[in-house]
């Protein structure tokens, strides 16, 4: 059976809910399982945005986002699957990794 993601909600956010399609704005560390970092939107000191669509996120980010609040902040454990699967990314994320995610939801915006 394929893992699904875990998801572990480290601060309850108040605020407005991520929903697929919506633009999100957040800072996130993404680790490999042995620890090492890949990616933190705080060494870019931006805030990451993107819209919540299989064209621009994994697949474990449109899970483990979903209903997260704005002001929450969140674990996510993503078995390779849904994240990059067979693919290497860069020089920093083999083929099949399982990865790991700390993300903060700083702000979600829909079109109602």
């Amino acid at each position: 059976m394929q893992q699904e993601v875990e998801i572990e909600d480290l601060v309850i956010g108040t605020g407005k809910k991520a929903v697929r399609g919506a633009l999100i704005t957040a800072h996130y560390r993404g680790w490999l399982k042995d620890g090492t970092e890949f990616d933190s939107s705080f060494k870019k000191d931006a805030p990451f945005q993107t819209v919540l669509s299989n064209k621009r996120v994994i697949q474990g980010w449109i899970i483990g986002l979903k209903d997260m609040q704005v002001g929450g902040k969140r674990r996510l454990r993503v078995p390779a699957h849904l994240a990059y699967g067979e693919r290497q990314i860069g020089s920093m994320i083999p083929a099949n990794s399982d990865l790991i995610f700390e993300i903060e939801l700083l702000e979600v915006l829909t079109r109602d």
